[in-house]
């Protein structure tokens, strides 16, 4: 995934957040200081953008128009006024680039957005990313082996006019795009090589998934938390992310005490992959570049495995699976049922996967990033209804 805050972005921001303060004489929460202070000291005159990887050689990322710019209003317009009026509206204002929002609409409604959050949270993980592709070009300058972006949108081409002004105008290290005009992107993703695709619109997740790419629908949290700049670190849940819901369909339907019987009598048994397995894989073949230079200490990436499952009781095959492929957690967290929102709270990670919704809803509440996977036998039990209008069909994304 190649993705690249740039300067004057970050100066703009810097901008907006001055004029308001002048303005409103309003006090800032204290996690928003610490943002502000570090940014003001790290403005620096714009680089040359680098060369992009080739697709092949890069662990790419997808991600949609809506998880990258806030296109409410224009969601808004093709809702309610249909798909013609929606183009109309976005060729005429194509020269206005759509606003990330995480300056001045953040510091205003104090947390009330929760787009803006993302956007806020997405400058950190941008930071985190470009700083891994900083130190791999410093090791390995004819390497093409680094994180690349793909913009993945159901828009019309028509809207790419509108798209291209605006990461020009923020100048964001985006160059490749797949606009599909109303269908649907999944079809693109193995094309684009694509390693992980992230979403806010959690059908086309689970077509993505079906599809054997790995992916997640991403949730903000209920605050910020402060995360690394220069190391990437992701959590991945256990059963049903990066292995299969064997075990998981064990504990459903026969209790806990099968379930440690079954991993008991299979611990050398290796378990199946799980949809985000080639991901850990990705990030692993990363790492191994840093660990090769002596630098395992001080890789720039960092992942965790979080799971609710015991050490001593059914640990063993997890950690025995990992081996089996060839990978490895830097960090192992087995936390035997209890809540996961406060160690990742501790561990800060940047994203964080699981295949429930409670876990997710747990991390999101204390301030992580985290991701649903729909996968496995946990997405059998029906959604609570909350009587929303599903619109998800009707979102380009």
């Amino acid at each position: 995934m190649r993705v690249c805050v740039c300067r004057s972005y970050r100066a703009e921001l810097l901008y907006d957040h001055q004029l308001f303060m002048m303005n409103m004489n309003t006090a800032l929460p204290k996690e928003m200081h610490t943002f502000w202070e570090k940014e003001t000291c790290n403005q620096s005159s714009p680089s040359k953008k680098p060369k992009p990887p080739k697709p092949q050689n890069a662990i790419t990322i997808a991600v949609s128009s809506r998880a990258l710019f806030n296109m409410d209003l224009e969601q808004d317009i093709y809702e309610q006024q249909g798909m013609e009026d929606y183009l109309n509206y976005q060729i005429q204002h194509e020269m206005e680039p759509f606003a990330p929002g995480p300056a001045f609409p953040f510091i205003k409604f104090c947390s009330s957005s929760e787009e803006v959050m993302m956007d806020v949270l997405l400058v950190c993980v941008v930071q985190a990313v470009e700083a891994v592709n900083t130190r791999l070009r410093e090791l390995y300058p004819d390497s093409e082996e680094l994180f690349d972006v793909v913009l993945m949108t159901s828009n019309h081409a028509h809207v790419g006019l509108r798209l291209i002004n605006s990461i020009n105008h923020h100048q964001l290290f985006l160059e490749r795009f797949c606009m599909t005009g109303g269908n649907s992107p999944i079809g693109y993703l193995k094309a684009y090589h694509t390693n992980l695709y992230l979403s806010a619109d959690s059908l086309k997740v689970r077509e993505a998934i079906e599809a054997g790419i790995a992916a997640a629908t991403v949730f903000s949290p209920g605050k910020i938390t402060e995360v690394p700049e220069t190391q990437l670190r992701v959590a991945f849940d256990g059963d049903a992310v990066l292995f299969s819901d064997e075990s998981e369909r064990i504990y459903k339907a026969h209790g806990l005490d099968k379930f440690f019987e079954h991993e008991k009598a299979h611990e050398n048994k290796p378990l199946d992959h799980g949809p985000l397995k080639g991901f850990l894989e990705a990030l692993g073949k990363l790492q191994q570049k840093f660990y090769a230079k002596g630098q395992r200490l001080d890789c720039p990436i960092r992942t965790y495995l979080v799971t609710a499952r015991s050490a001593a009781s059914s640990g063993t095959r997890a950690l025995k699976t990992l081996r089996s492929w060839g990978l490895e957690t830097d960090e192992a967290l087995f936390l035997a049922g209890a809540p996961k929102g406060p160690m990742l709270e501790k561990i800060r990670p940047h994203i964080f996967f699981d295949d429930q919704m409670f876990h997710v809803e747990g991390a999101a509440e204390l301030g992580t990033v985290a991701a649903h996977v729909p996968y496995g036998i946990a997405q059998k039990i029906p959604p609570k209804k909350d009587g929303k209008k599903d619109t998800s069909a009707r979102q380009l994304e």
